[in-house]
Formats: structure tokens, sequence, C-alpha cells
């Protein structure tokens, strides 16, 4: 077993897609927002194209973050698969090649919650890894701090067969990079043992243990937690499995022993996602009836920093540093 990271002091804010709260997310004007606003890293999703460079797309299907459904040149493309257990119906990078999909624009994937984004519609592309690592590095140099890159590796069984497999991909750009070593800022994340199992054989970089709400949660039982300790060194987990909501009412009750039995192992927590609308907020953090409307995201942030998480993903960078320096100092207004 590797010797697991020094548990950082201060938490670590991810940016979710990047700043993708205030643009669409995954374009390259979401990461350079995210950085701006103070993001410690930013988080790539990456899929493959059929010529097998990676992309940052959310899901291989890419209906609801393009324009492709204008592009009458590809509509032969639309078409139904099963992905991991799913059936889906819709556009797949893998059946595009990269100048393909460079033909199309990025659109707000929920414009109904953040209309505000849709002006930002067709306004950019689809970025590739290599263009995202590029502009990471000119971020750090031009404000003198390191930013670190996050990304995940979409499907990864999927696009293995396929013959597209995204590990090797993976590490290769990034050592182009200058970012494959111990110690750069990188986490490889994703919710496949196998695949984490894979890249622990082939690189140091930390790797994290994503696991959702309702996926495998015997990961985060405290033997599982200590198995994933063999081979990550961190998880990422969905809030829910910190903060447990009450079925009933919707607010949150204590937390789990979730990061206590983590820590115990080894391992940092780093929870997804915090965002700002009422849409994605427990009952006593949301403002009013507007699923749209800004809540108290603050508060909920700090219930996150007293559970004791070492980072926390964030489609508003700026909400959570505020909070986590809030935090820091002890000013506290708790929700009523």
């Amino acid at each position: 077993m590797r010797e697991p990271l020094e548990l950082h002091g201060l938490p670590l804010v991810i940016a979710h897609r990047g700043a993708s709260g205030y643009r669409p997310e995954h374009t390259l004007a979401s990461y350079r927002l995210a950085i701006a606003l103070g993001a410690d890293y930013v988080e790539p999703d990456l899929v493959s194209t059929r010529d097998g460079v990676l992309v940052a797309r959310h899901e291989n299907e890419i209906s609801a973050t393009t324009d492709i459904a204008d592009h009458p040149e590809l509509a032969d493309r639309m078409t139904t698969k099963e992905v991991d257990g799913r059936v889906v119906t819709g556009w797949f990078t893998e059946d595009l090649t990269l100048a393909e999909l460079k033909t199309l624009r990025a659109v707000e994937r929920l414009p109904d919650l953040r209309p505000r984004n849709t002006r930002y519609d067709r306004r950019y592309d689809v970025p590739t890894f290599d263009e995202i690592l590029t502009l990471v590095a000119e971020e750090s140099g031009r404000l003198g701090r390191p930013v670190g890159v996050y990304p995940e590796t979409k499907h990864p069984s999927h696009f293995a067969s396929l013959g597209l497999a995204l590990e090797e991909p993976l590490l290769d750009t990034l050592a182009r990079h200058g970012m494959g070593g111990a110690g750069a800022p990188v986490f490889l994340q994703s919710f496949e043992p196998g695949n984490l199992r894979w890249l622990r054989s082939r690189t140091a970089l930390p790797l994290v243990q994503l696991v959702a709400a309702d996926g495998r949660v015997d990961l985060v039982t405290s033997p599982g937690l200590r198995r994933v300790a063999t081979y990550a060194d961190a998880v990422g987990v969905a809030k829910d499995l910190v903060l447990p909501r009450h079925a009933d009412t919707g607010t949150i009750g204590d937390p789990s022993p979730l990061v206590t039995d983590a820590h115990a192992a080894g391992l940092q927590v780093h929870v997804w996602t915090l965002r700002d609308e009422n849409a994605f907020l427990p009952t006593g953090y949301r403002r009013g009836a507007d699923p749209a409307a800004i809540g108290d995201s603050i508060e909920e942030t700090q219930a996150f920093l007293d559970a004791g998480v070492d980072g926390l993903f964030t489609d508003h960078p700026d909400t959570t540093l505020e909070a986590c320096r809030l935090h820091a100092s002890g000013a506290r207004v708790h929700a009523s």
C-alpha cells in the first residue's frame, strides 16, 4: 500500500466542470473563469472522439451540451446505445472525429435553472484535454500560483470496449505537459475501481474513488474504505453520503461516519457537488420557492466544513471560497 497523502490544512476548492454556475460547462471560458475566481483545481470530465482524442464533456452523449441537433450534416449520427447499463439515444463523441466535434458549439445544460448562462450559448467550442492543460499552465504563470487539474475518466469500460481506452491517452497527455510525475497538482478520478487499479499500477499521481449516493456505497463503509485505500488516495462522494437528508423534511441530519472512517483509513474526502441554486439545496437552506433562485449555499458549505471534508466540488467557486474564508474566521450566520 502506498503512503497516504497528508490531509490538507484547508479544503481544496475544485471547480466542477469549470465555473459551470456562470458559463456553459466544460468550456475554456468556464475553466478560465473558475481560475480567476480562485479555484484550486479545475475538473474536466474526459471522453474520446472516434479518432482517439480526449475532449471534455460530462457525458459521451452530447445533445444537451452542444448544438449538434442544429447540424443537418451530422443528423445520420444520431443513434441509440447502451452505456454502462443505460439505454441512451442521441449523438456520441465516439462517433465523431475531432474535426467534426470542433464544428459544434457548447450550450448551457440547465437553461431553466441558469437562464443567464444561455447568453453564452454557441460562443465556445468543445475543448480538448490538451487545450485545457495549456490554459491551466498559462493562467498559472500569469497569476503566479499553481492551478491543478482533476480529470475524470467517463465510462472507461465503455470506451475500452470500443478500442478507445482513456487511460493511456490521459497519462500521455499529462506527461507531455509536465504534469505526469509525483507532486504534480493532479488528481485522477473514476467511478470504476478497475480503472483506478490500472492507473495505480502506472502512475504515482493521487487517485480518487468516486461514489454516488445510489452507487457503490459498500465502498464507503469502514471495511470498504480500507479496501479503497489499497489503490486510491481519496474518495469523492455525493454530498448526501456525508450529510444525509431526512426523508420526510429534506433537511440535513448529523454527519455520517464516512469522514471519520475515511481519515482513519488514510483517505481524503472530497464531496460533490455544491451549487447556489435552491434546486440543489437541502430544505432549510433554500430561499423562496423558485428553484432557480439563489439559496444559502454558504451555510450548506460550512456544514460540510464542520463535518471535516478535505475538498469541495462546486459550480460556484467564489461562493465556496468565501464560505471557506468565513468558516476559517469563525463568522457564522445560521440558516433560519
